[in-house]
């Protein structure tokens, strides 16, 4: 069955535009209710009193989709447990907390405030898989069968949410470690964790300074967090603090600086966490990342004995390959980092506090502790195409392709792939020799082009 309303991380889209609009949000609401229902009563033999959590991000629309999504579970007589504004890896960990049959978050993650989304997360605390989502798509195919009164589900909200967060955060962290004489800038990137991100590291000890702690509503991921480093890195020299700490709007996504504004990306975190745990003894066979992770990263995992396995570009598409292999560390450039011996989910919080625990049990700076590894340039061209254009069976590009890796051999790579959300082809070439990298990318562009 073909989705027509999910995508690779749930339903997003622009805010008052389907399917972000309250009518098609109660919809999905009754839908996944009476899922639920029937999940419910199949696994227990009779009726069962399913209950949903729903935390969001610190969008306007977030309190009109939470009303409406709300209405449409209770319609369908299941319950809801209200957050509020927590970060995305909240609602996973307090839906597996409190035993609950399903978690909601209503967010757009680092994408400006005019846009929001839903996604869900199992009683488990994980990602769902497409058969469920496939079951909600068939539900919203069906008419609605409202509940009678005594049967509707009611809600109540979860007062202590971001409280019990912050403590789950904290229990990640060395408990014979801690962050005093640091001082750290934290960008909440005016999102779901400008509350809690400030309070988990200076209850652990850390001098704080909060950035993009003053949600409006609007103004969610406008010019900071991790998706606008430069805003970190200016406050970081500012204040002359020790490290900085970026978010986005979710908080599921991480960027780092150092001491003198330098940016680290998730590849390199990454890196960091592998070698800490070499350092201390721990099994390890590899890690995951994407097709975009940068090949400098990949030659330095080799020299460790490390494998690096490279999945789809996706945080999802990243967890189902560390699921598979039962590994515990993989992430992409972007931030977005998976540490599944901590969390089931990608948590900037607790991926911070796995990168400090490094340092501060090493002595190391970000920059010591990277040393061995400079990424390659990685020249990025989108090229957008015809309607119909068959650009896989392009001789031209073909031809270029054999070409470029010839001349690179095993000191570069050529990546080319179709965007997932645009007609768009993105052409990007990596090796050593910035020049030489952007050259070919623009000769792969052009052949595409001719074609």
């Amino acid at each position: 069955m073909t989705r027509q309303y999910f995508g690779t991380d749930g339903i997003r889209g622009t805010v008052g535009q389907p399917p972000i609009t309250p009518d098609f949000v109660l919809r999905l609401g009754h839908a996944v209710g009476r899922v639920l229902k029937r999940q419910s009563q199949s696994a227990q033999g009779q009726s069962g009193s399913p209950l949903v959590l729903i935390g969001k991000d610190t969008r306007i629309s977030g309190y009109m989709l939470e009303s409406a999504l709300e209405s449409g579970l209770n319609s369908a007589g299941v319950g809801a447990l209200l957050l509020g504004p927590v970060p995305t890896p909240a609602v996973a960990y307090l839906t597996r907390a409190q035993r609950a049959s399903l978690g909601v978050v209503i967010s757009a993650s680092h994408n400006r405030y005019a846009d929001n989304g839903i996604k869900f997360f199992s009683a488990d605390g994980a990602k769902l898989p497409d058969e469920w989502e496939q079951q909600v798509e068939a539900a919203l195919q069906e008419a609605p069968q409202w509940v009678e009164s005594a049967a509707l589900g009611r809600s109540r909200r979860l007062d202590d949410a971001a409280g019990r967060y912050i403590e789950f955060c904290k229990s990640t962290f060395g408990a014979d470690l801690s962050l005093r004489g640091l001082k750290i800038v934290v960008d909440a990137a005016h999102g779901a964790a400008y509350q809690i991100a400030p309070a988990v590291f200076h209850e652990l000890g850390a001098e704080v300074i909060a950035i993009g702690n003053q949600p409006d509503g609007l103004n969610i991921n406008d010019g900071v967090g991790a998706t606008h480093p430069q805003a970190l890195q200016q406050a970081v020299r500012q204040h002359g603090a020790h490290i900085g700490i970026a978010l986005d709007g979710d908080a599921d996504r991480l960027q780092m600086v150092d001491g003198h504004g330098r940016l680290y990306t998730g590849d390199e975190l990454l890196y960091l966490l592998a070698l800490h745990r070499l350092e201390q003894g721990a099994l390890l066979a590899g890690v995951v990342g994407t097709l975009m992770t940068n090949m400098a990263v990949e030659l330095a995992l080799q020299q460790r004995g490390l494998q690096l396995v490279r999945a789809k570009v996706g945080d999802r598409y990243v967890l189902e390959e560390l699921m598979a292999r039962r590994w515990p560390l993989g992430g992409e450039g972007s931030g977005h980092l998976l540490v599944l011996d901590k969390h089931t989910t990608g948590d900037g919080i607790v991926s911070a506090l796995q990168v400090l625990h490094a340092l501060v049990q090493t002595g190391r700076t970000l920059a010591e502790a990277l040393a061995g590894v400079q990424l390659f340039p990685q020249p990025l061209i989108n090229v957008r195409l015809a309607p119909g254009q068959d650009w896989q069976n392009n001789p031209r590009l073909q031809q270029a392709t054999r070409a470029a890796e010839a001349e690179l051999g095993r000191a570069g790579r050529v990546l080319i792939r179709a965007s997932g959300t645009e007609p768009l082809v993105r052409v990007m070439v990596e090796c050593p020799d910035a020049a030489q990298a952007q050259r070919l990318a623009q000769s792969l562009a052009d052949a595409l082009r001719a074609g």
